[in-house]
Order: structure tokens, then sequence, then C-alpha cells
């Protein structure tokens, strides 16, 4: 009995110490109870509001780039497409695989989707799908319960309107690489491109805007249910550019398949009317996220559309370099216009043999006539006895060896060569036979085509230094790129005299007997004046030169590459041409009839003689919305 009261008093002391424990731990609940719901309550009110409460980006219109007259280049269009949230997915691959039944994606669409989740945050979007029909996107929308993590979304995306026409000049967006982000965010949002290339790329910051906020309230899938208050952003400036789209597309047409350069400029303010580069890129591929198989193609061209042959590709310039030496003899008095040189097919020095172009040779050439018939045999003494060092001197006086920064990227300076070049090069003396090259436009010289239209530009306007400009305004009204000083373009140090001697060898190009006879332009009484230019490729051989082989019976790629400069019209200069066509054979056949045909359409168009948008934007005091310029 005794030990049960024992057994009954050591319970019940148990019992009251494990009520009071329990008594103690309800209050200590209790009071917390209370803090987090009566005194913290507004932190917690504000907190649970924030996990509801959404701040989104929102991305600004990308500004457009115009042509001189306000015809679009570079524009925006709506586009649809599709984002995968990965945190918001339980299952990526199924909801990918559910997902595919709607549109089409491909393994590699699946590796590059799960390539790009690995590499960064699970909360960002990842691009599945753009470009996308309005009947897919309608079909996502209305599946999206069974599509978890899936956010579809429309919005503005690039677009060129004439494709690749003008590829080379406006480059193309695409998204940001670790290595382009610049602490913008713009640039983590999904879908948000940038310049890659070309004018896009020099000027994406103007072209960009600034980003505007949406303030949203999300669900627990992080879908917007309402829009709470919004702040726009701010457009990206427009770009004019001095191009005449109508004549861009022109002249691209009639290249055709060809792989070939044309740049046509203003002699006087050095505005570039036309740009193109054949074949080309086309940006919306670009934009919309190129295939392996086309850029492969691209790759492996051996046209190479991804080369700017205006300013990226070097080449020996060819005869059309006769006119600066021409030039620079009469001005160091080594040669009179009147003066003949006998070309009887060969030119020896030393123990080495130069030929002409013309097997027989041309007989007794004056300086007007060896231009207009290329003799080569009257340029290699001429050039022998002026010396490399005042070539090059002269050569680089009307542009060539020179970079003039149009702001599109990748452009090559050329190459004028001199003793000191080689030298430093091959650790060898320059010697005659090299100087007898560069006076025909051949050996270690290399122009592009843009330096031997500015080489046009300055002889047709009486040597004024114009420079070439691709942008014309930013914004409104603002002036880009360099323009013509005040006082005019600085003018180079020779002869009226002497230069009008040039220009009448280069209009008896296209006379009778010249080289370009058959391609001579005749419009309403306005002529060109012009010079041919074939730059070869490889060495002659002794047995194709008693062959007499022609260029069409060689492999494409060992041809002659085909020059041919312009400017007209004859009395009062106003544009210059280039015009090369690679591997084209030669200047007179392949360049010239292609040059005619671009002065035509230049001269038609006159573009120098139309008011540009900026300036019917400054005659009407305000802003001009204008949908194209025509063709």
């Amino acid at each position: 009995m005794a030990s049960d009261m024992s057994r009954f008093k050591v319970f019940s002391r148990r019992a009251a110490l494990l009520a009071g424990a329990q008594g103690l731990l309800s209050m200590a609940l209790a009071g917390r109870l209370y803090y987090l719901g009566v005194i913290e309550a507004d932190q917690y009110e504000m907190l649970a509001e924030d996990n509801r409460i959404a701040i989104r980006l929102l991305a600004p219109q990308r500004g457009e780039i115009v042509d001189r007259f306000g015809e679009q280049v570079a524009s925006n269009q709506q586009d649809y497409r599709v984002f995968l949230i990965p945190e918001q997915a339980e299952d990526i691959r199924a909801t990918l695989t559910r997902l595919g039944r709607i549109i089409s994606l491909n393994e590699r669409d699946h590796q590059r989707i799960e390539r790009q989740i690995s590499r960064q945050r699970k909360f960002l979007p990842v691009t599945v799908a753009q470009g996308l029909a309005w009947e897919d996107f309608a079909k996502i929308n209305v599946s999206a319960a069974d599509l978890a993590g899936i956010q579809p979304d429309s919005g503005l995306t690039r677009w060129y309107p004439d494709g690749p026409v003008a590829s080379q000049v406006v480059g193309y967006v695409g998204t940001a690489n670790e290595d382009e982000l610049d602490g913008d965010p713009l640039l983590s949002l999904p879908g948000f491109k940038l310049g890659k290339r070309g004018i896009e790329r020099s000027y994406d910051r103007t072209l960009r805007g600034r980003a505007g906020s949406s303030r949203v309230e999300v669900n627990a899938y992080g879908r917007t249910i309402r829009e709470l208050a919004r702040t726009e952003g701010q457009s990206g400036e427009r770009i004019a550019l001095t191009l005449d789209m109508g004549l861009q597309r022109a002249i691209y047409q009639r290249l055709g398949e060809e792989a070939a350069g044309v740049v046509v400029m203003d002699v006087e303010m050095g505005d570039i009317y036309a740009y193109v580069s054949t074949p080309a890129y086309d940006p919306n591929s670009f934009n919309l996220g190129i295939s392996r198989e086309n850029w492969q193609a691209l790759l492996h061209d051996p046209r190479k559309p991804l080369v700017d042959k205006c300013t990226s590709g070097q080449y020996p310039p060819g005869s059309v370099f006769k006119m600066v030496v021409a030039l620079a003899a009469l001005h160091h008095g080594i040669i009179t216009p009147e003066k003949t040189i006998y070309c009887n097919g060969r030119h020896r020095l030393g123990d080495n043999v130069w030929h002409c172009w013309r097997r027989g040779g041309h007989g007794a050439m004056n300086m007007e006539d060896a231009l207009a018939r290329s003799c080569d045999v009257y340029f290699y003494q001429v050039a022998y006895e002026l010396g490399i060092e005042r070539i090059a001197q002269w050569a680089k006086s009307f542009g060539l060896g020179q970079v003039f920064d149009l702001e599109i990227g990748g452009e090559s300076k050329g190459l004028v060569p001199t003793p000191g070049w080689k030298m430093a090069m091959t650790g060898k003396p320059w010697v005659g036979g090299e100087t007898l090259n560069v006076g025909i436009g051949q050996g270690a010289l290399l122009a592009t085509p843009l330096q031997l239209a500015v080489m046009t530009s300055r002889l047709a306007n009486g040597g004024h230094m114009v420079r070439p400009r691709l942008v014309r305004t930013v914004g409104e009204g603002v002036r880009a790129q360099a323009t013509a000083p005040e006082n005019g373009w600085p003018r180079l140090d020779f002869s009226a005299d002497h230069l009008a001697v040039i220009k009448r060898g280069m209009e008896k190009v296209l006379e009778y007997r010249g080289t370009a006879y058959l391609s001579r332009l005749d419009l309403d009484g306005v002529k060109m004046a012009g010079k041919t230019g074939t730059a070869q490729v490889r060495r002659i051989t002794q047995e194709q030169r008693d062959n007499e082989t022609k260029q069409d019976e060689l492999p494409w790629q060992a041809r002659h590459h085909a020059w041919f400069v312009a400017y007209a019209p004859l009395e009062k200069p106003r544009y210059a041409a280039c015009v090369l066509i690679e591997h084209g054979g030669g200047g007179s056949s392949a360049a010239a009839p292609v040059a005619r045909d671009v002065m035509a359409q230049t001269l038609k168009r006159d573009p120098a003689n139309r008011p540009a948008l900026d300036q019917l934007m400054a005659a009407s005091d305000g802003p001009i919305h204008n949908g194209g310029g025509g063709s």
C-alpha cells in the first residue's frame, strides 16, 4: 500500500511538470503568434504584397534605319514567340515534348534550350521559339494550363524589308553573348537583340533606346493577372543613311549572281548613294536564328557572301591606277603630255621582260592614248623613272592605303608598298621590277572599291580631298560623320592643265579605239569618262601567253578581277562609281558594261538633286513620315 502511494506521488509530480511545460510552451506560442499577427502584421503584409507584385522591364522600340529619302532599311514588326521559365516547369523535357505537338521542335532545339538553361539562373526565361505564326501562338495560349513554365509573348522584332540588298551596310541584330553584356538590364530581357554588325552594331546604343517598366500582379505561376502601373520607355533614335535604296536595289539586281562590289558616291559632298556587295546574306535569317545548314552554306560559298567586297576585300587595282601614275609623272616633269613612247608589246629591264596586255603592242603612244588604250609598256617606263617613293606618296593622297571609318566595321587599309615596307616584311631590298608592276596597278599594291571610288572622285572634282560617308543624320537632323569643311575640302597640289590631260584620257577610254568603247554612255547627251582595269590573280605562264588562253577557258577562281571606275557628267562631274567583278576576266568585258548601267541609273534618279528627308523636315518645321522612296 505504501509503495502504491509512493508511485502515485512520483506520477503526480511528473504530470505537474509536464503540464507546466506544456503551459509555458503554449504561452510562448501564443505570444509569438500575437507578435507576428499583430505587432509585425504590417511588415508581413508588405512582404506578401511583394511576393505577388512584380516589376518587369519593357523593351523600347528599336530606332529605324532609313535611306536619305526616308525609305525604311531596318524597321520593326510584330513577333510572336514563346519562352520557358525553368523553375516553373516540373519536367522540362515533358513540357517541351507537349509543346512540340503544337510547334516544330527538333533534337537540336532541345539541346540548345538545355544548354541555355544550364548557363543561367532558373528563374530567367529561355527563348524556345520566335517568329511563330499567329495560329500556333493562339494554340499555345489555349493550351497554357497543360504547359507549366511555358510563357507565350508578343513584341516587336527587327525586320529588313529588302533582305540582303544593303546587308553589308546595315548589318544585323542578335542575342547578346557573355562578352557583349554591358550592364544594361535590357540585355537580360528574353528575346532582346543588340547590333552585331554594320550600322546596327556601330550605333547600337543610339538605336537601342531606354527601357520602360511595368508593375504587375502575378499568380503563383508567375503569370500576369493585371497591370498596376506603367512607365513608358524611350524609343531609339532614327539613323538616316546617305544611300538611295531605289538605286541600291537596281544595282543589286543588275549584279545578279556575280561576286562583286559597287560604290557610287557624290564627288562634291562625299555622300555614298549606293554600296552594293554581292552575293550577300539576308540579315533577317540572323535575327530569327540561322540554321546550321544555312550558316555552313554561307561559310563555304566560294563567292564569300559574308565578306564585304567594297571595303573588306583588297585587290590589285590594275590599270585604273594608271591615272595617278600619269598625273604624278606630269607634276614631277618625268614626261610631257605630247611625248610618245613606242610600245612593241615588251619592255626589258635587266635580264627580265615585262609584257603589255596587247601582244603585238600599241605603237607610239602619248599620254592620252596610253590611258585610252591602257598601254602597259608606256606606264612601265614612266613608273620606273618616277620611282616607287613618289608613286606611293601620290597613291596615298588619292585615298589608297587609307581607312575612312564608315562606321560599319571591317574596313581594310589596303597596301601601298614602299622599300621600307618590303625590308620590314621580308628583310630584302626593293628592286626596280617591282616599281614596274606597281606602275600598272599590280605587284604588292592593294586597294578596295571604296578607295578607288574616292580616287575617282578626287580626280573628277579637281583634286579636292573629298571623304566618303554613309550616315547622313542621327535623330532629328543632327549631322553625322565628316562633312565638307566650311571652306571646302583641301585641294591637292597639282596643275589643272595636267588634270585636264588625265580627264581627256579617261574620256577617250569610251571613244573609238578606247578599251571601253562598247560600253559608252549617251543619256540625253550626258556622257561619262572612265578607266578599265584588269588585275591578275596569278602569274600568266609563257605557255598560256603563246596559246593566247582566254579567261573564260580558265577555272573561275583563276580568272582576272575586272575593274571599271567612272564619273559623270563630263562637263560638271557629280557622281563617281567604282565597279569590281571578282574573277570577271577583264575590265572591258565584265566591269565596263555594269558601270555604264550603274551610271545610267544614277543619272536618271539624280539623288544629289532630290531633297533628302532632313531637308524636307527643315522646310516643314516638323517630322515627316515617309513610307518609301520608290524605285
